[in-house]
């Protein structure tokens, strides 16, 4: 079997024929198979949803409990059979729940990695290298110049701002699921033990993960005593992102402007967003990260999903790989 006889893109998403299934699909369809929680990858209205209990919790969280109209816990490593095809999920160091699908028929196997990072993230099981013949990857950070700095540098330059400025708060942006939490973690880690305040945004999310035994230390709302602004001096305020735009932001003392994404790399970037703190944090694999994988599982084949396609295509013609990109849409990367 070719391999785009398995699996091939279409207007909905990855889809495969054989197995009558959907990948991570942007449109609602009989049979979804998904990869992790982020709204451009796990979306309400599919009749049939499988995906590991923890992103199927989320989902719920997200959307409300009939956000599908049936649900399959998928067992990280356990294969299945649909229709023929042999499918299995592996843990892909995403966020909390995320999996990289590998799926096989023919003497062919595909995986589909969704979005993956190989740095030890305390919120979330670590990335597994799955031998196949076809491998598909996202390309968030597809380009040289992008090397991610040691998290705990990052999170150390955090709490050195803390220190110098205790008549500041300090709000950090992170998208809500997985980015937020891992932050926290990395700060608690890191040995700080005061108690973070986080948008309401956040709240339901971040009790899961406890829930779930991932140790995020005490929490407490961001929310402001009439005519007690300087209640947050010195503390530090996890955000979604968008809520910096608001007057939600506006409500704390002198703030610090962090913001901890991958795209801190770019100073321009920071400057367009009036990050004064930039934290250069990434769910997502850096460039040497992207191009270790594809050599660990052995691929003959890589299709890239999104991102910095180009690029990494290149590469893999160069290292004598074939490539392509599949030019999916609907998959978002400003937020990772």
């Amino acid at each position: 079997m070719k391999p785009d006889k398995l699996l091939h893109p279409t207007d909905k998403g990855l889809y495969c024929p054989p197995g009558d299934f959907f990948i991570d699909p942007v449109k609602p369809v009989d049979r979804a198979l998904i990869t992790h929680g982020h709204a451009d990858h796990a979306r309400a209205g599919h009749a049939h949803v499988m995906a590991t209990r923890e992103t199927l919790d989320i989902m719920g969280i997200r959307y409300g409990e009939n956000f599908a109209g049936a649900t399959q816990e998928a067992t990280l490593g356990k294969a299945v059979t649909i229709n023929g095809v042999t499918v299995s999920f592996h843990p892909a160091g995403h966020v909390l729940g995320s999996a990289q699908i590998a799926v096989e028929a023919g003497g062919i196997r595909i995986v589909a990695s969704g979005d993956y990072k190989r740095r030890a993230d305390p919120t979330c099981a670590g990335f597994e290298v799955v031998p196949c013949d076809v491998f598909i990857t996202e390309a968030t950070f597809g380009l040289p110049v992008f090397i991610h700095p040691d998290d705990g540098g990052e999170i150390a330059r955090l709490l050195d701002s803390v220190a110098r400025f205790p008549e500041r708060a300090h709000l950090v942006g992170a998208y809500a699921l997985g980015k937020a939490q891992r932050v926290i973690a990395l700060i608690r880690k890191a040995g700080y033990a005061e108690t973070i305040f986080i948008h309401g945004a956040m709240e339901k999310l971040c009790t899961y993960y406890q829930g779930q035994g991932i140790d995020l230390g005490p929490l407490a709302p961001a929310t402001i005593d009439k005519g007690a602004r300087d209640q947050f001096a010195g503390r530090i305020i996890v955000g979604p992102p968008s809520a910096f735009a608001d007057k939600w932001a506006r409500r704390f003392p002198d703030p610090v402007a962090c913001f901890a994404s991958g795209w801190m790399r770019v100073r321009q970037r920071a400057k367009q967003r009036g990050v004064e703190l930039p934290l250069i944090l990434s769910d997502h694999s850096d460039w040497t990260e992207l191009t270790q994988t594809i050599r660990d599982t052995g691929a003959s084949e890589v299709w890239v999903t999104h991102g910095r396609e180009e690029a990494l295509v290149r590469w893999c013609e160069l290292s004598q790989i074939r490539a392509k990109p599949l030019n999916l849409v609907g998959y978002e990367d400003e937020a990772e």
